[in-house]
């Protein structure tokens, strides 16, 4: 099983392609980081991931836990994402209510670029 490692300088859309390529391959991911802004940008790249994958009709969970890692001789404490697909019918309703409100918001946006792209 392959770690991503995220770092405060990686790209969170680039990261989020990590992610979900490895969802679609495995059903089960780990994300790891060290650090207020590289856990934040794992955190973002998984929601973004969770946007790509949902698009494939891919539902996630994530859940952060503590570990310990060893950087030259130093043991540090990294956060871990573990991600894994989890069958939509098992997500709660008000959670599928806010992504069916999400993908609905992104139909009415193209949509609008759309009728912009027209009139142009």
């Amino acid at each position: 099983m392959e770690l991503i490692k995220v770092s405060a300088r990686s790209r969170s859309t680039a990261v989020a392609g990590a992610i979900a390529g490895v969802i679609r391959e495995q059903g089960y991911a780990e994300v790891q980081a060290i650090g207020a802004s590289a856990v934040n940008q794992a955190v973002k790249a998984t929601a973004i991931a969770r946007g790509y994958l949902q698009e494939d009709g891919i539902a996630i969970a994530c859940i952060p836990v503590f570990t310990e890692v060893s950087i030259q001789g130093l043991e540090r404490t990294a956060v871990k994402l573990v991600v894994w697909t989890v069958a939509k019918e098992s997500l709660p309703e008000r959670l599928v209510a806010l992504f069916e409100a999400e993908r609905r918001a992104q139909d009415a946006s193209s949509d609008v670029m759309s009728m912009d792209e027209l009139e142009s």
